[in-house]
């Protein structure tokens, strides 16, 4: 199993070795440059080793910072996801995986800012105890030094009486410290998927404090807390002489005052370049926000689902690409995504949209749909639409088997690729790599998801009329029912058309059992490789992927299947 998961994940892994492997190195050769270099010789003996775990952290914080921003910059990863067609799937696969490491990376920020604080916070308290008459001659000397007008400072604590906190707090770096420090804190604590998912709005606000964030860790390094010896003073003063005999100093010709100074603030090269990237990005954005979207049609599902057909010029979607969409009538600054239901194949986008927060439940008031009251077109409220952006599931028609694998509303995203499947198979001209497709839907409850029912039905109708009923094969799988619903599923077993779903292919009751389905797969096409397609709930995810690596030969002549996650 190990070597299957090798095997489909090796690029993964490379990836994941390669930003550790640099984090490795930019923190050991910070530290050790810190611990070694003359120049700082004098605040060793003030700090002691933290003052190296202060400065490689803040290193590893600044690579990070720079990274963070760039899975998010949605143009640029559908430009290189478009660019990558040629590279083959392993590259578009880590592209799909943009959030995942978006949330890595996050890690290692919150990881690297803990050392610093905490290197920090004891470097403060060395400074200050370096005023006390315990901390011995040396140290109260270099403590001393600032007070005339011909001396730097090295120690930014003054006196032993100076209330530390209230020192630090009166300076750039520490008051940019603390902004950051609570910036940070907010952003990863909203980020949770329990907050996610029951207060998006929360989660989508908070994040915008990176802009603080930034800002803040630009200014940090102003503050120069950390100061170590200049380059024309260590030329004159001998320092590996001069720290054994503190006492001859201005007397001694090789043992001048020593001068100090802090290091000029470096966390903006890191950060310039992306923040530059991400500043076009959100000029895009806006130029797309500026541009008319035509509403054309507004349907309401009796399961409660808002389904809206737009125009808006010079649209170009694939299968399986979703949007972001903003109400000015509901939130002037919240954008929400959605997968796009049309096929590529129609003149019209589409997108189906169900109550499940504050702001969906707004968007179905301004449309009248919660009293069924629709409004004229004209009448209807402003949408801005951002996109499309590609998705796991664009890459369907790559592969010559392909498992579409759906749970609740996780459907969303198939509607769109069957739609352009039946498109592509009426269409003579249109040469498909694609030869097989298997559809697995696992729902609580169908009525909710009728118009995808109603999606199918159409479909299975039409793949009979055009003689291609082996082209797709799909399961659905009911894992709610109560015993008013099984009594009239046994009274009707025998009937041609499904009881629940109208559709000729007969629903399941239960959960899939995945082992069994992927044997099957793997004898079906034992020199395939097999695209899989999933999105639904992060644990139904786990067991597929495990399941994809148990069921992928060793052998690259083999089996393969190249598993696909899609993020809603």
């Amino acid at each position: 199993r190990m070597g299957c998961w090798i095997l489909t994940e090796k690029l993964s892994v490379l990836l994941l070795l390669v930003w550790l492997g640099l984090n490795f190195y930019l923190f050991i050769d910070t530290f050790h440059w810190y611990e070694d270099d003359n120049a700082y010789i004098y605040t060793r003996i003030m700090l002691g080793s933290t003052l190296a775990w202060a400065r490689a952290s803040a290193t590893c914080l600044n690579f990070n910072c720079m990274l963070i921003l760039l899975p998010v910059c949605r143009n640029l990863i559908s430009f290189l996801r478009g660019a990558s067609i040629y590279c083959g799937g392993a590259l578009r696969r880590q592209l799909d995986k943009n959030i995942t490491f978006h949330k890595m990376v996050a890690y290692g920020i919150a990881l690297n800012a803990t050392i610093h604080i905490v290197a920090h916070s004891i470097n403060i308290e060395r400074y200050h105890s370096s005023q006390s008459k315990e901390a011995g001659e040396l140290r109260n000397k270099l403590s001393g030094l600032g007070k005339s007008p011909n001396e730097s400072y090295l120690n930014p604590i003054r006196t032993y009486e100076t209330n530390t906190t209230g020192q630090i707090l009166t300076t750039i770096a520490g008051i940019t410290g603390v902004v950051i420090t609570v910036a940070l804190i907010l952003i990863m604590t909203s980020s949770t998927e329990l907050i996610r998912r029951s207060c998006y709005e929360v989660f989508w606000y908070t994040h915008h404090l990176f802009v603080v964030f930034f800002t803040g860790l630009i200014i940090h390094g102003m503050g120069q807390l950390v100061r170590g010896q200049t380059p024309k003073s260590l030329l004159l003063h001998n320092v590996t002489y001069c720290k054994d005999h503190y006492w001859e100093w201005e007397n001694a010709t090789q043992c001048p005052l020593p001068q100090f100074s802090g290091n000029k603030p470096v966390a903006w090269k890191w950060v310039l370049s992306p923040m530059v990237l991400y500043i076009s990005e959100r000029i895009v954005r806006f130029w797309r926000f500026q541009q008319e979207v035509i509403i054309t049609k507004v349907v309401t599902h009796s399961s409660g689902v808002l389904e809206l057909h737009m125009k808006k010029l010079g649209f170009k979607m694939g299968a399986g690409q979703y949007v972001f969409l903003q109400c000015p009538s509901v939130s002037q600054l919240e954008w929400h995504p959605f997968t796009l239901t049309s096929a590529p194949e129609e003149d019209y986008f589409s997108v189906h949209i169900r109550v499940v927060g504050d702001w969906t439940a707004a968007l179905f008031k301004a449309f009248g749909a919660e009293e069924k009251a629709f409004k004229e077109l004209w009448m209807l409220p402003r949408l801005a639409v951002d996109g499309p952006y590609g998705s796991a599931t664009t890459d369907i028609f790559h592969y010559p088997v392909s498992v579409c694998i759906a749970a609740g509303i996780g459907v969303t995203p198939f509607a769109s690729i069957l739609k352009s499947i039946w498109y592509k198979c009426g269409n003579p001209n249109t040469v498909l790599a694609l030869q097989k497709v298997y559809f697995y839907w696992i729902c609580r409850d169908p009525s909710a998801f009728e118009w995808f029912a109603d999606l199918l039905f159409h479909l299975e109708t039409k793949m009979a009329e055009k003689w291609k009923n082996d082209f797709l094969s799909y399961h659905i799988f009911l894992t709610g029912w109560d015993e008013s619903q099984a009594t009239h599923i046994a009274l009707h077993c025998d009937d041609k058309m499904d009881v629940i779903t109208g559709l000729r292919q007969k629903t399941c009751y239960g959960r899939p059992n995945w082992d069994n389905e992927f044997k099957q797969l793997a004898e079906n096409h034992p020199s395939n490789s097999i695209g899989v397609f999933f999105c639904g709930p992060k644990a139904l995810s786990k067991i597929l992927q495990k399941t994809c690596n148990s069921y992928s030969s060793v052998d690259p002549r083999g089996v393969q299947f190249h598993y696909h996650k899609e993020s809603f």
